[in-house]
């Protein structure tokens, strides 16, 4: 992801798990933000203004009648340089000062000048959190146009257990960009595959494929960030769940053409980056096959050809397929797609240094019905994920004047 030429504010409140606010600030940085940090005096009770100031490269803000901030007016520069504002912890109390427009300290100042998005991610004991009272604050402040995000549920520095958890760095992080990034996609159901499929020897054993479903969970949480509406069909992995995203998850290839032919009637645009198993046993065994002294044989039979079943049901959703190959990877992914009647092929040489699976990076060629080929150069797969939604958005943009001139000629005659 990348927030470069951003300006976040980030306001912390008086909580413990303000410690987690340092990772957080090192991040936005990281993606390339220039982050203005405010401290409430509470926070200092759990932080030091010298740490952000050292994460963030910028001096700390604190008090509203500090005289160097308000000879500049400094509540309203603050205000005015934001493109987001993201409050984390949010205490009880700041949720309600922020529910009642109060401006008794810098930050709630700040938060009622500013015409950025503000972000509110309430952490607190699981009691305070379900009191009607903070409820109705919560429920205030999205009607404001807030965007609150939910806590997280687990054990709290308190010794109780539910929610209340302030979410990790990284989703506070990735909730910032997907309320910043370009809503190019905003309206488009998006239908997404991803990881491998396992098919049953026995309770024991699969046979499955070396995919991470790396490449698909980035296509689903940058789709999510362009406003689009994810749907992610996973078979299974280790990755966390993309926030904001529907998530089905799946074992066998029979599962995932199930799920994927249901949902795929409602989707403006498929992307089947999953390593779909060909094949499955034809009688999986009921209990563990015991090893014996004689070689053991199993007859393979083919499984469903998701993709090109896609490409065969009504409607005039967009097409896109991946072919993970080990040689001459762009004659058979032409072949692919042509035989598939898909819209773009995404082809990498699963062989090829940082484009193989379980890493973070990927090298991929594209491939569209035109006869338009790109080969990428080695970028992160988030990178590769932003180009081809770039391509799915023209190419749907290109479907838009032969749809309207094919309804045309229907009602003519």
């Amino acid at each position: 992801m990348t927030l470069t030429g951003k300006t976040i504010v980030v306001g912390i409140t008086g909580g413990i798990a303000a410690y987690k606010m340092a990772e957080t600030v090192r991040l936005l940085v990281a993606a390339g933000a220039t982050v203005r940090v405010i401290l409430t005096r509470a926070a200092e009770e759990f932080v030091t203004p010298l740490t952000f100031q050292a994460l963030s490269g910028n001096p700390v803000s604190r008090h509203t009648f500090d005289l160097t901030e308000e000879s500049q007016i400094g509540h309203i520069r603050l205000a005015e340089e934001a493109d987001a504002v993201l409050i984390a912890p949010a205490t009880a109390n700041v949720v309600a000062k922020l529910a009642a427009g109060l401006a008794d300290d810098l930050l709630t100042t700040v938060v009622l000048a500013t015409r950025a998005p503000v972000l509110v991610a309430p952490a607190m004991n699981v009691h305070m959190y379900e009191n009607p009272i903070v409820a109705e604050n919560v429920t205030r402040l999205t009607g404001l146009g807030r965007i609150v995000l939910e806590p997280d549920v687990g054990f709290l520095a308190c010794g109780y257990e539910g929610a209340g958890r302030l979410p990790e760095p990284a989703i506070l992080v990735e909730e910032v960009a997907a309320v910043l990034g370009a809503k190019d996609l905003s309206g488009c159901r998006v239908l997404i595959t991803a990881g491998p499929t396992w098919e049953a020897l026995d309770p024991v054993r699969h046979i499955a494929n070396r995919s991470s479903g790396r490449m698909g969970y980035a296509l689903a949480r940058v789709a999510r960030r362009r406003g689009a509406d994810v749907t992610l069909v996973t078979g299974p992995t280790t990755l966390a769940p993309p926030r904001g995203v529907e998530v089905l998850r799946v074992t066998a290839a029979r599962e995932m053409e199930e799920a994927v032919t249901r949902r795929a009637a409602a989707a403006d645009v498929v992307v089947m980056a999953a390593a779909v198993g060909d094949y499955r046993p034809a009688e999986p065994s009921a209990r563990k096959i015991k090893r014996t002294r004689s070689e053991l044989s199993l007859r393979l039979v083919r499984n469903p050809d998701i993709l090109a079943k896609l490409a065969t049901l009504p409607g005039a959703r967009l097409l896109v397929g991946f072919a993970a190959e080990t040689n001459d990877v762009v004659a058979h992914a032409r072949r692919k797609l042509q035989a598939k009647g898909v819209h773009l092929m995404v082809a990498n040489d699963v062989t090829a240094p940082g484009a193989g699976f379980d890493v973070e990076t990927n090298i991929v060629t594209l491939i569209e019905r035109s006869g338009r080929v790109d080969r990428l150069e080695k970028m992160s797969k988030e990178e590769v994920a932003g180009i081809i939604l770039d391509r799915v958005r023209d190419l749907r943009r290109a479907q838009r004047p032969a749809a309207v001139a094919a309804r045309r000629v229907r009602r003519r005659r």
